[in-house]
């Protein structure tokens, strides 16, 4: 199995200006890219070489593990937004029921994931993720790693590896944090669940 670069479902400047033309491109184009020539480098002729990518993170190491990490991140990280105006302010149905059982409400439930993007130390993911019995958590990953890891569906990722953000919101995480929610597809979340 070769792993492709996906293709992003808006044009590169759509996410502006939120997520810049700019740096999707370097993001997008350069870092996902590198990402994913140096998984196929690195399972060709291995075990891991014919194994769905999830099954590759729950049990590589090193830069098996990182790359094939860092792939999935991303492709679900990309594929979760939609251009500012298109996105609904939450999730519907049973998604939002889930959050409001776990968190008491959404307003709360945006409040935490932001806090655990915002205070991840170094680079990372801040995630939103389902156990097998549909029981929400936030997790905080450091560098590539990921909710399959440890047995977890990843939902909804918060990159907040500084070449997400640093173009133009230097180093403001916060700020982009904040102006993430605007552009969330909550149906393509929604499906994940």
């Amino acid at each position: 199995m070769t792993y492709e670069l996906i293709h992003l479902p808006y044009a590169s400047d759509a996410l502006a200006p939120v997520i810049s033309k700019e740096t999707i491109e370097f993001h997008h184009g350069k870092h996902l890219q590198t990402y994913v020539d140096n998984l196929n480098k690195l399972i060709a002729g291995t075990e891991f070489e014919n194994m769905p990518i999830e099954e590759i993170i729950a049990k590589s190491e090193g830069g098996v593990f990182n790359n094939a990490g860092q792939v999935l991140n991303h492709n679900l990280y990309f594929t979760q937004f939609t251009p500012q105006g298109k996105a609904q302010e939450k999730p519907e149905g049973k998604l939002l029921s889930a959050i409001e059982s776990t968190w008491g409400s959404f307003e709360k439930f945006k409040e935490e994931m932001t806090n655990a993007a915002i205070t991840l130390f170094g680079s990372g993911w801040a995630w939103l993720a389902a156990d097998k019995d549909g029981r929400l958590v936030i997790t905080k990953e450091p560098n590539g790693s990921n909710p399959c890891k440890n047995g977890l569906k990843p939902i909804l990722g918060f990159d907040v590896w500084e070449h997400s953000y640093y173009l133009t919101y230097q180093n403001k995480r916060a700020d982009h944090i904040k102006d993430l929610w605007t552009i969330i597809n909550w149906e393509e979340v929604a499906k994940r669940y």
